[in-house]
């Protein structure tokens, strides 16, 4: 079955879109700077990845003799699992880390030692989510188990009354998911949508590299721990879990925020798939910003707390995002439009909060 189509207005010229295009392309030009990775965003992903590897290099070496210390190593991954997911792989599948598409092909791939997979990645999030952001039925990221309602379109259960306390459990088991069964899954639903001829490869070859790749991170992440370290197999076990349950909190909390929110809207197409707004506007409706001021939180989650400039732009470097935003959000204000953007990130989670409870009521 194919993907259904939905489809947005064109946009016009002198619309928001273009100006705001014209006036972020100006700006680049007029700095002379690159839209892509600079210095700054080359010892970021030598950091993060750092903040993934050595830790586990640490620990595999057998120099800790407590278990305490190992468990710190598998913590400390978790964060450095999500850095990578939000500040490099995110930009490089993004086709936003370098102009050099091997370069972005390349950098993207370390997808594959955080356990997921680049190809269900570019599909889930840059053709579904980015195209048809919060639209049921489109947007995946919308898309998950029934006790979980993030859309007032989806059907109602008693049990998500209690869905703003037990959701945080479950977005802990996010990145586990993803390691295990999720892609596999996503994979057979992306053939039957006509999903993956977007990614030029074949669903043969796409399951080999699953298959491959699941059996190397397994082989490297928890067998040879498993093997080499001299503690029982359920410590082991439990510092991985560990690891996956930081990282998919960290992600859950980055992302969930910029589009299940209070303020943001839930559009439906007509019944000829037409979209009301043109898709830059939907984008404002749809996305919020958050902790605009905080820049050690910024450097951390990739630029991600400005979902509004990453969405319209996805293809510029998330080290720019800042000071695009005050292009952007004056051309939104120009042209009448909203422009999202809590305060701080415990702001941000707050709204996240009460509107799951919102969401949970009949």
């Amino acid at each position: 079955m194919a993907q259904k189509t939905v489809k947005f207005p064109r946009p016009s010229a002198g619309d928001f879109y273009n100006t705001a295009r014209k006036r972020v392309h100006d700006y680049f030009k007029e700095k002379g700077i690159t839209t892509h990775a600079n210095t700054s965003m080359v010892l970021k992903t030598i950091a993060m990845l750092s903040m993934y590897f050595v830790p586990y290099g640490l620990m595999v070496s057998g120099i800790f003799p407590s278990y305490w210390m190992v468990m710190i190593c598998w913590i400390v991954m978790g964060f450095g699992m999500a850095g990578i997911g939000l500040s490099i792989m995110h930009d490089a599948n993004h086709g936003a880390y370098s102009k050099n598409r091997n370069i972005n092909t390349i950098i993207g791939q370390v997808i594959w030692f955080v356990g997921g997979s680049s190809v269900n990645w570019k599909i889930q999030h840059n053709v579904l989510h980015h195209s048809f952001t919060n639209v049921d039925h489109m947007d995946e990221d919308l898309e998950t188990i029934p006790i979980l309602r993030f859309t007032p379109h989806k059907k109602w259960m008693k049990i998500h009354r209690f869905q703003f306390i037990y959701a945080w459990f479950f977005y802990g088991l996010m990145t586990l998911m993803w390691a295990t069964a999720k892609d596999f899954n996503q994979l057979n639903r992306y053939k039957k949508k006509d999903l993956i001829k977007t990614q030029k490869k074949s669903y043969a070859r796409l399951f080999a590299e699953l298959v491959i790749v699941k059996s190397i991170y397994y082989v490297l992440f928890l067998v040879i721990p498993l093997v080499v370290l001299p503690f029982a197999w359920w410590q082991i076990v439990l510092g991985f879990l560990a690891m996956h349950f930081i990282a998919g909190l960290i992600l859950a909390a980055i992302f969930q925020p910029a589009h299940v929110m209070p303020d943001t809207e839930f559009p439906l197409p007509d019944d000829q798939g037409n979209m009301e707004n043109k898709w830059a506007i939907h984008q404002l409706m749809t996305t919020v910003n958050f902790a605009p001021g905080s820049k050690l939180f910024s450097w951390y989650v990739g630029g991600l707390n400005y979902q509004v400039e990453h969405h319209l732009f996805p293809n510029i470097c998330h080290i720019h995002y800042k000071k695009i935003s005050k292009i952007v959000k004056e051309t939104a204000e120009e042209f009448n439009l909203p422009y999202y953007s809590k305060r701080t990130f415990y702001d941000a989670l707050a709204a996240h909060t009460n509107f799951l409870k919102q969401l949970g009521k009949a």
